[in-house]
């Protein structure tokens, strides 16, 4: 399965936001990744409608969109996404998932399931056939720069093998969470093929994005 980055444009430098979306547009970028966050399924607040809006009308990459919401069910006609959009909802934020995955995919894009750390991947067996991929959190969500929790590197490996197994191969699996030029090596290795870059990878102060976005590719393909 190919491997694909995703910058979190949570980390962006939003001064520099048109010249930034230009260069990924260059670098081949495969997603943006837009987290959006309520307050209350987790303790932060973080980009909008409005801003979904805008991206779409200025790019072409396709959006992957991180709705960290209670009830998803209540908002997703707020935002604008179609066929070459993610659209991942949190299995914890609902009790109406697949009647949530299912509005996703009537709109024409592809849903998604996200897992926090804590969550079991066997929660997912009720809602395969209604599922484009799996996001798998590799830190707490609600903040950047956390420290990887170690135990999800197995999650992705048991997640992996139970998609092969059970025929749902074309299933992929995005990593959120300190992907760093460390880890993306590791999540790679355990079955992981979407990476959702951030400070520690794609927005690194090491090197400017074109060389952080090479050094990932080459991590990724080597």
């Amino acid at each position: 399965m190919n491997k694909k980055i995703s910058p979190s444009i949570m980390c962006v430098d939003f001064l520099n936001l048109k010249e930034t979306i230009n260069e990924f547009e260059k670098l081949g970028i495969e997603y943006l990744h837009i987290d959006i966050m309520d307050g209350h399924f987790v303790g932060n607040y973080t980009l909008g409608t409005d801003f979904v809006k805008m991206l779409k009308a200025t790019t072409k990459i396709p959006l992957d969109i991180h709705l960290m919401v209670e009830k998803p069910e209540n908002v997703l006609d707020w935002f604008a996404f179609d066929e070459s959009d993610y659209v991942a909802v949190h299995l914890e934020s609902t009790c109406h998932l697949q009647k949530v995955l299912s509005a996703i995919k009537a709109r024409g894009a592809k849903p998604m399931v996200a897992i926090n750390p804590g969550t079991p991947i066997c929660l997912l067996e009720s809602v395969m056939e209604d599922i484009d991929g799996v996001l798998v959190m590799t830190v707490n969500p609600g903040f950047a720069g956390q420290k990887l929790v170690r135990s999800t590197l197995k999650k992705i490996k048991d997640l992996r093998k139970y998609l092969d197994s059970n025929g749902y191969e074309g299933v992929e699996i995005e990593v959120d969470g300190n992907v760093s030029f460390e880890n993306i090596v590791l999540m790679s290795k355990a079955g992981a093929n979407i990476f959702v870059g951030g400070t520690s990878s794609v927005f690194s102060k090491s090197g400017s994005l074109s060389e952080n976005v090479s050094t990932m590719r080459n991590l990724l393909n080597g």
